[in-house]
């Protein structure tokens, strides 16, 4: 039975840390597919153990991702910016903030005057033009 050769792809040098986060997010676009794949399988079953199976098994791919995901924040340091900004503006656009306050985080404005409960208080308006 042929297999995969594994060294098909190797260059003739060690990867740069940005290059390798290039490939990891190859690694990341597959592992979304399986999830969405084995999901797909899960839909068009009612057999319990290809069920438990496939779920399983999507859980670990899950896993896969996440862990590839913290590995780029290392090797990418603006992506990891951008997951730390990400995060901010998460909260504040889930909390009703302004676009003005949510684009504000990471352009020196930061989010530290901006109180995530306030917007979810009823006010008159913004006093910015």
């Amino acid at each position: 039975m042929p297999q995969t050769n594994p060294f098909h792809s190797l260059v003739p040098r060690k990867l740069t840390d940005s290059e390798l986060a290039r490939s990891i997010r190859l690694n990341i676009e597959a592992e979304l597919d399986a999830i969405n794949l084995y999901a797909a399988h899960l839909d068009a079953t009612d057999n319990e153990d290809a069920k438990a199976i496939l779920r399983h098994v999507m859980d670990e791919e899950r896993e896969h991702a996440a862990l590839f995901w913290q590995l780029i924040a290392r090797l990418d340091p603006e992506q990891a910016q951008h997951d730390r900004e990400a995060s901010q503006k998460y909260r504040l656009i889930t909390s009703g903030a302004s676009h003005e306050d949510v684009e504000a985080v990471g352009e020196g404005g930061g989010t530290a005057a901006v109180d995530p409960e306030l917007p979810k208080r009823l006010t008159v308006g913004s006093l910015r033009k």
